[in-house]
């Protein structure tokens, strides 16, 4: 597994190993110990995975950015296993030097790349292709007392979505109507 560090502290982009032949390929979706033996190289906490959570969205469907408040903080390893989406993670930790700051990259079934996002984060993604298939492993279980939203185009954190490959962008009502960053 390759591990690439972002302009965030924490947020990591995983690259796992695919040994492919002339019958396809294969690789270790996750592997505990090198995930562990990763984070603790950057001295950073290793996790434990409770919940596997699975998405299924068509093109121009997107979801964030949404997050959890303390003690049902999540962090997660994303991946998209069918399709292509652009996936989106924006610090929220108040006393962070990258506080309101954003790391975006493409997650497909095709570049098989992962995506760590800790606790701290707010997270969403749009999808690039219809059928797209998205996986979660997080580190709490969902509480829904605990959820908070940031409207996705907020013009403070003005995350650049590739809006430009979507003719119509499906946003939910509920998303639609989450809250600005400031």
């Amino acid at each position: 597994m390759q591990v690439e560090t972002t302009k965030i502290e924490g947020l990591l982009i995983l690259q796992p190993n695919v040994f492919g032949d002339d019958r396809g390929w294969f690789m270790e979706s996750f592997n505990q110990q090198q995930f562990a033996q990763a984070l603790e190289k950057l001295q950073q906490a290793v996790p434990t995975f409770v919940q596997d959570n699975h998405s299924f969205s068509q093109k121009g469907v997107l979801r964030g950015l949404h997050y959890q408040n303390a003690p049902y903080g999540q962090g997660k390893l994303v991946r998209v296993v069918q399709g292509r989406a652009w996936d989106a993670a924006v610090d929220i930790r108040p006393d962070s030097a990258t506080y309101g700051q954003w790391v975006g990259v493409e997650l497909s079934a095709e570049n098989k790349t992962m995506f760590w996002i800790p606790e701290g984060f707010a997270h969403g993604f749009l999808a690039l292709e219809d059928n797209t298939q998205f996986l979660y492993k997080t580190t709490n279980y969902y509480n829904k007392e605990s959820e908070g939203a940031i409207i996705w185009n907020d013009p403070t954190l003005a995350i650049e979505w590739p809006l430009y490959e979507i003719e119509n962008v499906l946003v939910s009502d509920k998303d639609n109507q989450a809250n600005l960053f400031k």
